[in-house]
């Protein structure tokens, strides 16, 4: 009966040093795109959900995407890569390919948003990788909204994450983006 004993309380102490020593889970989710060439955190409170695949019809059928979702602070962040299949290849900082995937995306904001403004307009480079942030407001969802779109591609492949969060959560929405960008 002793060892009995002894072996319970040797199994209870090792449960209770188990649960001591169990790495913590970690706080960030890591997104990486673009095959790694671009990757950033967002907190755990962010909850993915795949996005529907695209659609041959509308030119989408390439298209896949993620959908990270914060209920606390009513923000999304929206990840979605394409495949380019006219055989152009985008080298990681093409300039021209920015500029006009920023054109392309103001002008399809403007027609599906009536009330679509552009804010301003970012370069940015990572690890010789560069991108495109758009900061707009616009009304989504049922209510007005702060937007910062990153744009970026390399080899056959397009990359938009749209970041969106309420107008009125100004030091939240700033957060997110620094999150993205790494402070850049």
């Amino acid at each position: 009966m002793a060892t009995f004993t002894k072996t319970a309380a040797l199994l209870a102490l090792a449960l209770t040093a188990g649960s001591v020593f169990a790495a913590a889970k970690p706080t960030t989710q890591t997104i990486a795109t673009l095959g790694g060439k671009f990757t950033f955190t967002l907190p755990r409170a962010y909850v993915a959900d795949s996005l529907p695949a695209g659609k041959a019809e509308d030119g989408t059928a390439d298209t896949q995407g993620t959908m990270y979702a914060n209920q606390t602070t009513k923000s999304v962040v929206i990840v979605a890569e394409t495949v380019r299949n006219d055989g152009v290849n985008i080298t990681d900082n093409d300039s021209q390919f920015l500029d006009g995937a920023v054109a392309g995306f103001v002008k399809d904001q403007s027609a599906a948003l009536p009330d679509f403004k552009k804010q301003s307009e970012k370069k940015l480079t990572f690890k010789g990788l560069g991108l495109r942030q758009v900061d707009s407001t616009a009304t989504q969802g049922g209510g007005k909204t702060l937007n910062s779109t990153f744009l970026g591609g390399s080899g056959n492949h397009l990359l938009v994450i749209q970041a969106i969060s309420r107008a009125d959560d100004v030091k939240g929405h700033a957060a997110l983006v620094k999150q993205i960008t790494g402070g850049k």
